[in-house]
C-alpha cells in the first residue's frame, strides 16, 4: 500500500494576492461587531510585471492603442525586440509581426511577455512561427464586445485574475460540455445552457472542421480550434475547460502520436484557456512539460475507464490517483460500473484518499452509467453535466444541473426551505425581481419558495422575524441594511453563535451595510462570500408581494447560523474591471460623489480592492474602518478640488464614481465636465465614469462622460453583476451575467 503522500501543486500566484490588508477599526458611529471578520478575497493580484510586447499585423497598429487602454498605459510602437528598453513596465510596446520575426526567439523573456493579436477577419490561420514562439496568442475580431474579451484575455493571462481559489472554495462546482461540432450552434442559448455552471468544457475533439470538398477533416486544425476558443470566450464570462479527449476514453483524439496532445495542449495555454484537461496516459515528459509551461492556467489531470472491470477499492485506482497527483491542479477520475454498491466504493475510496493525501488537489470522481447516477449528487468538485438542448451528451449517465439538485432534494441533502426579497414601501425595484428568481431557480430546479416581502423597522414583519424560521434559506435586502441597525435591540441577532452574533465577511465589518444573509450550518470558520452548505432557493410561483408572514413556530435552528454579507461591492468591482485589467486602477486616483457614507461604502471598497492610490470624496464623510491605510482626502476648499484635476498630470482622476440620487443628475453632470478630459490632452489613457443612480433624471451623466472621453457605465451593470453575486451566495450556483441581463429584458446579443 502506498503511504507516500503526493508534493502539493499549488503554488503561490505571481507577486501575492492583491487583497488588502484592511485594518478593522469602525467609525466611532458604528457598533463594534461582536463575530470575527471572514476575509473577502478580491480574486485580485499585482500579476506579471514584465513589459507587454503586442506583436500586430499589417495595418493593424490600432490593436496596441486598445491593449494600452484595457490595461490603463501608454503605448509606443518599436521597430524589434531590440528597441525595447529595460525598466519600462509603465508602457506597452508594439512591435510589427515583420519585425517580430528576427529577434523573437532571441528575446529577453524575463523582461518582456510578447502576445501576438491577429485579427481572423484578415484570415487564418495566424503567422505559424509566431504563433508558436509567443508567450500568449489573442485572436479576435472587431465585435461590439471584443475590448471585453480582450480584458478577460489580458487579465487571466498576466495573472491578474484567478478563478480557480474562488471556485474551489465553493461547496459545489459544476461544468458543462459543449458537444456541438461547431460552437456556434450552441452561441444562440448559452445564457440558458450555462445556468448553474461554473466553467463551460469545449470538447475539441468533436469539433467538425468543414473542408472545401464537403467532408470534414479527421482532426480539427489548431485554426479553426482557435477561432472556436474566440467564439465562445466573446459569448461567456466562464473559464473555459479545454479537453482534447483520446479515442480510448470516448474521445475522437488519436492516440498514435502523443506530440500532436501536447501541441495543442500547450496552444490551449497560449490563448489564456483557464483550465486544460490532460489525460493521466500521456507520456510523464508531456504532462511534465505542460505543467511547468502552464502560465497561469490551471492543469486538469483526467483519467476515464470504459472498461466495466475498474475497481475503486484496487491498489490500480490508488496509483492513478498517486500519478495524477504529479501534475495537477483538479485530479479527476472517472469509471464506468456494473453494480450499485459501486458507487459507495467511490465514496469511500473518496474519504480514503482525503485522509491519506490532505495536500493533493482536489479530486473529482463519478461512476458512469444509469448505475453511476447517484455518484454525481455525491461528487462537489467540477463535477460534468449536459442540458437538454445540448445535442448528445458527452458521457453516459450526465445529468442536468436541476436533475443533480432534484435527486440532492429527494434524498434530504437540499431541504425545502423559503428565501426572501426584503424590501421597503420605497423602493422602486422591487417587484422586477420576483418574475427574475423565479426564472433563475427554476432553471437550477431548486425545491423551494421564494416571496418579496416588505421590512419593518420592528415587530412581526422585522428582518430578524423573518430570519427567525425554522424554514429560512437566506435573504437579499434592498436597499442594503446598515450593520448597526439590525442588531440594534436585536435578541435573536445577538444571541447568534453562542451569543457573539452573526459572522461577518471583512466587506460588511468595512463597509457597514448588510445586502444579503446567508444560511450557514455548522461551523462558521469557512472562507467568506462561500456558503459551507448549499442552501437553495425558489423552484414553483412567487408568493404575492407583501402576502406571507413569517412562520416562528419553530425557530431558527440553534445548529445553523447566518453570515452577514455585501455583494454590491462586488457588483461595482466586477462592472469597473469589465473593460478593463485591474492593474488599470492601479496606483490611479478617483472621485466618489454621494449624499452620505452609507450610499458611498459599497463603491469605496471596491476601489479599495483595486489598489486606487487616492480617493476623493465629495458630499460625504469616509468612516474610519475605510478611511484607515487607504488614502482619502475629502473636498472641502478650492485647492483640493484643483489638486483633484491635476492628479495624475493632465489626465486628472482616472475614475469618477458616482452615488447621488437622480435628482442631483444636473450636478454631477458638472462635475463630470469639471473632470473630464479636454480634447487638447495629450494624455493616452481613457478614463472610467460610473453612475449608481437609478430611475428619472433630467440630464444623463452617462451621455456627458462619454463626450468627454470617459468609458461609462450605469447603475443596470452594477445591478446585474450584484444580482449574479447574490444568487451565488444565497444558494451556492452561480449564474452567468449575461442569464441576468437576459430575464431582465436588457440582453447583451
Amino acid at each position: 500500500m502506498l503511504t507516500q503522500a503526493p508534493m502539493p501543486v499549488h503554488r503561490p500566484g505571481t507577486d501575492g494576492t492583491v487583497t488588502p490588508n484592511i485594518a478593522m477599526d469602525l467609525d466611532s458611529s458604528a457598533v463594534e461587531p461582536a463575530a470575527g471578520g471572514i476575509e473577502t478575497n478580491s480574486g485580485l493580484r499585482r500579476g506579471d510585471t514584465r513589459t507587454a510586447v503586442i506583436i500586430y499585423g499589417p495595418g493593424q497598429e490600432r490593436i496596441v492603442s486598445i491593449f494600452a487602454d484595457v490595461l490603463g498605459k501608454p503605448f509606443r510602437l518599436d521597430g524589434t525586440f531590440e528597441d525595447v528598453v529595460a525598466g519600462e513596465q509603465e508602457l506597452v510596446l508594439g512591435v510589427s509581426a515583420e519585425s517580430a520575426k528576427a529577434g523573437m526567439a532571441s528575446r529577453d523573456r524575463n523582461s518582456v511577455v510578447a502576445i501576438h493579436a491577429h485579427n481572423v477577419d484578415l484570415g487564418m490561420p495566424p503567422d505559424t512561427f509566431l504563433s508558436a514562439q509567443c508567450d500568449y496568442e489573442f485572436l479576435y475580431t472587431e465585435t461590439r464586445f471584443f475590448r471585453r474579451d480582450l480584458a478577460r484575455f489580458i487579465a487571466f493571462t498576466l495573472g491578474q485574475i484567478s478563478h480557480y481559489e474562488t471556485l474551489m472554495a465553493k461547496p459545489r462546482t459544476f461544468f458543462i460540455s459543449t458537444t456541438f461540432p461547431d460552437v456556434r450552434a450552441a452561441l444562440p442559448n448559452i445564457e440558458v445552457l450555462t445556468v448553474g455552471c461554473d466553467a463551460v468544457e469545449l470538447r475539441v475533439d468533436l469539433l467538425k472542421e468543414p473542408l472545401g470538398d464537403g467532408t470534414f477533416a479527421q482532426i480539427p486544425s489548431l485554426s479553426y480550434v482557435g477561432e472556436q476558443i474566440m467564439l465562445l470566450r466573446q459569448r461567456t464570462e466562464l473559464p473555459i475547460i479545454y479537453t482534447t479527449r483520446c479515442t480510448r476514453e470516448n474521445g475522437r483524439f488519436p492516440m498514435e502520436n502523443p506530440e500532436l496532445f501536447y501541441e495543442y495542449l500547450y496552444r490551449a495555454i497560449q490563448w489564456g484557456v483557464e483550465y486544460i484537461d490532460v489525460e493521466v496516459w500521456l507520456p510523464e515528459d508531456i504532462r511534465r512539460k505542460l505543467y511547468e509551461n502552464r502560465g497561469n492556467s490551471r492543469i486538469m489531470s483526467a483519467f476515464h475507464d470504459f472498461s466495466g472491470t475498474f475497481k475503486w477499492p484496487s491498489a490500480y485506482a490508488q496509483s492513478v490517483f498517486v500519478e495524477s497527483c504529479k501534475y495537477a491542479h483538479i485530479v479527476k477520475m472517472i469509471a464506468i460500473i456494473n453494480d450499485h454498491n459501486e458507487n459507495f466504493e467511490l465514496e469511500y475510496f473518496r474519504s480514503k484518499i482525503r485522509a491519506e493525501y490532505p495536500s493533493s488537489p482536489p479530486f473529482s470522481a463519478v461512476n458512469m452509467g444509469e448505475t453511476g447516477q447517484i455518484s454525481r449528487t455525491f461528487n462537489k468538485v467540477f463535477t460534468p453535466i449536459t442540458h437538454p438542448l445540448l445535442p448528445i451528451i458527452a458521457a453516459p449517465g450526465q445529468m442536468s444541473a436541476a436533475e443533480i439538485n432534484a435527486a440532492l432534494a429527494s434524498l434530504g441533502q437540499l431541504p425545502k426551505t423559503n428565501i426572501y426579497g426584503i424590501t421597503t414601501s420605497s423602493s422602486r425595484v422591487q417587484a422586477p425581481y420576483a418574475p427574475f428568481y423565479e426564472k433563475c431557480f427554476n432553471e437550477l430546479g431548486l425545491p423551494h419558495q421564494f416571496a418579496v416581502v416588505e421590512r419593518q423597522t420592528r415587530g412581526p414583519l422585522s428582518v430578524e422575524a423573518w430570519c427567525n424560521q425554522r424554514s429560512f434559506g437566506g435573504a437579499y435586502l434592498n436597499p442594503a441594511v446598515s450593520y448597526a441597525s439590525l442588531m440594534h435591540n436585536s435578541t435573536f441577532f445577538s444571541k447568534l453563535n453562542n451569543g457573539t452574533g452573526p459572522a461577518l465577511t471583512e466587506a460588511v465589518r468595512m463597509i457597514g451595510m448588510v445586502d444579503t444573509i446567508v444560511v450557514q450550518s455548522g461551523p462558521t470558520s469557512s472562507p467568506g462570500s462561500a456558503p459551507p452548505s448549499m442552501p437553495s432557493s425558489p423552484h414553483r410561483r412567487s408568493e404575492n408581494l407583501f402576502g406571507p408572514t413569517p412562520n416562528n413556530t419553530h425557530g431558527f435552528p440553534a445548529s445553523s447560523s447566518l453570515l452577514f454579507d455585501n455583494a454590491s461591492w462586488r457588483g461595482i468591482l466586477s462592472t469597473l474591471t469589465r473593460d478593463l485589467a485591474p492593474s488599470a486602477y492601479f496606483g490611479r486616483t478617483a472621485v466618489v460623489l454621494a449624499s452620505n457614507a452609507d450610499d458611498a461604502a459599497s463603491a469605496m471598497y471596491a476601489l479599495k480592492a483595486l489598489r486606487m492610490g487616492k480617493v476623493y470624496t465629495v458630499g460625504f464623510k469616509t468612516p474610519l474602518a475605510l478611511a484607515h491605510s487607504f488614502d482619502v482626502e475629502p473636498f472641502n476648499s478650492l485647492e483640493s478640488l484643483q489638486r483633484a484635476r491635476t492628479m495624475g498630470g493632465d489626465a486628472g482622476p482616472f475614475a469618477l464614481v458616482s452615488a447621488l440620487g437622480p435628482e442631483k443628475s444636473t450636478l454631477v453632470g458638472m462635475l463630470v465636465r469639471l473632470f473630464g478630459g479636454a480634447k487638447e490632452s495629450s494624455s493616452q489613457i481613457r478614463k472610467v465614469f460610473l453612475d449608481l443612480a437609478d430611475g428619472p433624471r433630467k440630464d444623463d451623466p452617462g451621455v456627458i462622460a462619454e463626450q468627454c472621453g470617459f468609458a461609462a457605465y450605469g447603475v443596470a451593470d452594477t445591478t446585474a453583476f450584484t444580482t449574479a453575486e447574490t444568487v451565488r451566495l444565497l444558494v451556492g450556483q452561480n449564474v452567468p451575467y449575461s442569464f441576468v441581463r437576459l430575464i431582465s429584458g436588457k440582453g447583451m446579443y
